[in-house]
């Protein structure tokens, strides 16, 4: 597990507490207080104190079986290139990222490498160094199949059955383009919308004028994604608007929890992307470069506000 943070903290630790052997690969502050005291997880479902490996060196870990990448965007290339000696000829690496560029960014730093694109549905932070808290009741991950290679094919479905065997709702897609792009709608718009007006999801999915905003952003999203050529449900925006009203009150987007720390933000992954690619396809996405224009200045980390 390359960088255990609120959400991959969350998986790891999740299938640590199944008897899975999980060993985390990190770089802070984090590592010091897991290897120390073991990685505190704690939510609705029970609070639990996990140990496992932990090291700054990958070579000090050996090769792995499986590798969950669970880091910032604006990381992944450094942490691609951290954990190459994880990879031996049957490792697959799994990308949980955000956004959808994040597995040609890890291919690329890893050539040879078989990585699988995918996502999380989860909702954790970490609220002191190896101390995670979860709300809500995500716990999901999503993950493209393997192509042309069947022993790779039955290693992915086995991560798969371990995932469900530790509580871990998860499924192989033939589609996963569909299926980050279809994260993507509603994330950029939960992100862009807590973290531009520092407010939770129950005031803001309250107001009507917000949810035509939040409509409108989720559109775009998708057909930009359309435009690409990606399959996404036709009732993609409803879908969308019901989750994000249905989310607890006082939920954030992590990029809230980051821009209120003073930290870098995945803004540039998530709106500058979909603009980006709206101008290069020829789709309008007026309120995407909107708010991205608006926390664009803090990307790179800025004072804290709380």
């Amino acid at each position: 597990m390359v960088a255990p943070g609120g959400g991959g903290g969350y998986f790891g630790g999740m299938l640590a507490k199944a008897g899975e052997d999980v060993a985390a690969l990190e770089r802070c502050a984090h590592l010091a207080a897991i290897r120390k005291s073991g990685l505190r997880v704690e939510g609705p479902r029970g609070d639990d104190t996990l140990r496992m490996d932990t090291s700054d060196d990958a070579g000090s870990l050996g090769l792995a079986d499986i590798v969950l990448f669970a880091v910032k965007l604006y990381q992944v290339e450094e942490a691609a290139r951290a954990a190459a000696s994880l990879f031996g000829p049957e490792t697959l690496g799994i990308s949980l990222l955000n956004g959808v560029t994040g597995p040609d960014a890890i291919a690329s730093a890893l050539p040879g490498a078989t990585i699988l694109p995918g996502c999380a549905y989860v909702s954790a932070v970490i609220t002191a160094p190896g101390h995670i808290r979860y709300t809500g009741a995500m716990s999901s991950i999503v993950f493209g199949a393997p192509v042309g290679d069947e022993a790779a094919r039955a290693k992915a479905a086995d991560v798969a059955e371990r995932c469900r065997r530790a509580g871990i709702g998860a499924e192989m897609t033939e589609d996963a383009r569909s299926a980050l792009w279809g994260k993507l709608s509603g994330l950029a718009a939960n992100a862009a919308m807590t973290t531009a007006a520092r407010l939770p999801a129950g005031p803001l999915y309250a107001d009507h004028d917000i949810l035509e905003v939040v409509a409108a952003l989720i559109a775009e999203t998708a057909a930009v994604a359309r435009a690409e050529g990606v399959t996404l449900p036709d009732d993609i925006e409803e879908t969308w608007l019901t989750r994000l009203k249905g989310l607890l009150p006082g939920m954030y987007a992590s990029m809230f929890h980051d821009i209120a720390k003073g930290g870098p933000l995945e803004v540039d992954g998530f709106l500058g992307h979909i603009v980006r690619e709206g101008r290069r396809l020829g789709v309008p996405t007026p309120h995407h470069a909107a708010l991205y224009a608006v926390l664009k200045p803090h990307r790179a980390g800025s004072p804290a506000t709380e």
